[in-house]
């Protein structure tokens, strides 16, 4: 069964000066979200969510996609992703329909992105805040790309609607210079490619 998809939205948020200083090239973050009717709604327990999962995730992952690339084109450095369910069901119905390869291998084909997709989910009413982390494509020990669009949709989720979204960015955080994560794994002499010892 498809998803029932009861609205879209895009933001664009365009950067020009991030505190006291003029970001050099503008930076951009965009998010696209797809607010649909939740599968499992007045269900009560469904032990197995992948029927559902295979039918809706390629068509939210694809449809959320074109619209970050709309925006993005071959531009994108920073993705990330992100769920929101309503109250009338289960953040395991947010995971479900954004943890899956089916979902989000979408964007990480579209872009040749070698870094998973950092994710948040949720469980709220309408006007839940939403945020949706980000971390470079291909690098995920670049600080630069570490960050976090943040939004709502006032009237959204309703109980039977989860708020599925893609987010990403052009550039990295306005006017970055914390580094990158493999300066301070040299730094406490541990070994960048195997940072946790084992």
């Amino acid at each position: 069964m498809p998803a029932e998809i009861r609205r879209t939205l895009l933001q664009v948020q365009t950067t020009y000066k991030e505190g006291w200083k003029e970001v050099a090239t503008p930076t951009k973050l965009v998010a696209a979200l797809a607010v649909i009717r939740n599968p499992w709604f007045g269900q009560e327990h469904v032990e197995d969510l992948s029927p559902e999962v295979q039918d809706i995730c390629p068509q939210i992952g694809r449809l959320l996609t074109e619209m970050l690339l709309d925006v993005t084109g071959d531009t994108l450095e920073g993705c990330g992703k992100a769920a929101v369910v309503g109250m009338g069901g289960e953040v395991e119905h947010a995971q479900a329909l954004t943890h899956s390869l089916w979902f989000g291998n979408q964007l990480r084909d579209a872009i040749k992105a070698k870094s998973y997709l950092a994710f948040t989910n949720g469980r709220g009413g309408a006007g839940q805040p939403i945020m949706i982390p980000l971390m470079h494509k291909d690098d995920a020990g670049m600080r630069s790309h570490y960050q976090t669009i943040h939004l709502d949709i006032p009237d959204a989720p309703a109980p039977d609607e989860v708020v599925i979204a893609l987010g990403a960015s052009v550039g990295g955080h306005p006017n970055h210079r914390i580094g990158d994560r493999y300066a301070d794994l040299r730094a406490m002499g541990h070994d960048v490619d195997n940072p946790a010892g084992v």
